[in-house]
């Protein structure tokens, strides 16, 4: 086999096995275990291949650069399609300085569901919001927040389990706003 395309079809054997590996972790993290079973097995065969042509040719270390920048490729075009997908929903919770329903009222308003509460801070009254949102509109949630407060203190994490709820109707329903 030619050694150039020998060195392209093991960057390109790399990049898809990473990728794939990057998309099965997702999938699984996420709940779609028999999903991403199914891709393991073709991740699986896809590696042997990309390792059984660089040992093949161990002596040309081109090869073996070539897995190696693929790998590292692999991971960028993984993350790209992780942001891409994003499946599953986030829960943030938001810390407002201003004690009142401002902010909650604005962020019903553009379609997102939340739970506000009078809390304590360091500094006296604070207003706290859970807001539940698909994960991608993650980052739409964050600016809007940034534009409506900029002083709020914002904690976001992954929600795996989701039961019930004014916003899980919304959802389903698909009338929550894409403003």
């Amino acid at each position: 086999m030619n050694p150039i395309a020998l060195v392209i079809i093991i960057f390109l054997i790399s990049i898809v096995y990473v990728t794939l590996s990057t998309v099965r972790m997702i999938l699984m993290m996420k709940g779609y275990r028999y999903l991403a079973a199914g891709l393991s097995i073709i991740e699986v065969i896809i590696n042997i291949l990309g390792l059984g042509l660089v040992l093949e040719n161990i002596s040309e270390i081109q090869n073996l650069i070539s897995y190696a920048v693929g790998f590292g490729a692999g991971v960028i075009v993984g993350s790209m399609i992780e942001d891409k997908i994003s499946l599953g929903y986030v829960t943030a919770t938001v810390v407002s300085p201003e004690n009142s329903d401002h902010l909650s009222k604005q962020l019903r308003e553009k379609g997102y569901g939340v739970t506000d509460w009078e809390t304590n801070g360091h500094e006296g009254p604070r207003r706290s919001l859970q807001i539940l949102t698909p994960k991608k509109r993650e980052l739409k949630l964050y600016q809007t927040i940034k534009e409506l407060e900029p002083q709020a203190f914002v904690v976001a994490n992954d929600s795996k389990t989701i039961h019930g709820g004014f916003w899980i109707r919304t959802v389903r329903g698909r009338t929550m706003s894409h403003r």
